[in-house]
């Protein structure tokens, strides 16, 4: 469930935005000062922020350039263009002046959860039951940890982009070269039959099929 925090010290407010994003079918937290905001961020990362800019504790101002890869929509009686020129340049990804109709908002946080959706999927390539993460260089099949070495890593990658599609060899080690200097063509056959094993101990498929004088395949195989 897209989780959105609010941070606003007006409790009407707060309250009125939980009981119509809550209908949505977005799941709400609240902060009511800065310092609140900061202390719930250090334990969890909700998909998106409403934020005042006149809060207790650390003000909006302050706060924003504490909060990193979360759209934040600044929600505040300022209606000063200075003061939205200034935030929005300073990170913030939309500015609502209040009061606002709340259709127009729910409009933008859907326009913001998407933008933020087609971006973190460029980070994650998926295959069947395989999924890929970039940001965190890590593997999950069927939800499970896959624990790959740098240069396993660099061939799945590979493979995930170019799925279905026979890559040669000396193609894989021009590609991934930059990463896994360390790779040659001896040992490439020993790393993609240790990438396979990995995979089909969580699968019990064969993943990787191997193309004989030509290279390697990603496709599913019983």
């Amino acid at each position: 469930m897209i989780q959105i925090l609010i941070i606003d010290d007006d409790r009407h407010i707060s309250e009125m935005l939980t009981e119509s994003l809550t209908a949505e079918g977005y799941a709400v937290s609240a902060a009511f000062s800065g310092t609140e905001a900061l202390a719930l961020l250090s334990q969890s990362k909700p998909d998106l922020i409403l934020l005042d800019l006149m809060l207790p504790g650390l003000t909006g101002e302050e706060l924003l350039p504490k909060i990193k890869d979360i759209p934040v929509i600044v929600v505040s009686a300022k209606a000063d263009v200075t003061d939205k020129v200034g935030l929005l340049l300073g990170g913030a990804a939309d500015y609502m002046t209040k009061p606002f109709e709340m259709q127009e908002l729910l409009a933008r946080i859907a326009v913001q959860l998407r933008k933020n959706g087609d971006a973190k999927e460029k980070d994650v390539l998926r295959y069947h039951e395989i999924t890929l993460f970039n940001d965190t260089r890590t593997v999950k099949v069927n939800h499970t940890d896959v624990k790959l070495t740098r240069t396993e890593y660099a061939i799945l990658k590979l493979l995930m982009q170019n799925p279905e599609q026979v890559i040669a060899k000396l193609t894989i080690l021009e590609m991934i070269g930059a990463d896994t200097p360390d790779c040659t063509e001896d040992s490439l056959k020993i790393h993609v039959h240790n990438l396979r094993r990995k995979l089909k101990a969580v699968t019990g498929k064969d993943y990787i099929s191997a193309v004989w004088g030509i290279g390697f395949m990603l496709a599913e195989k019983s």
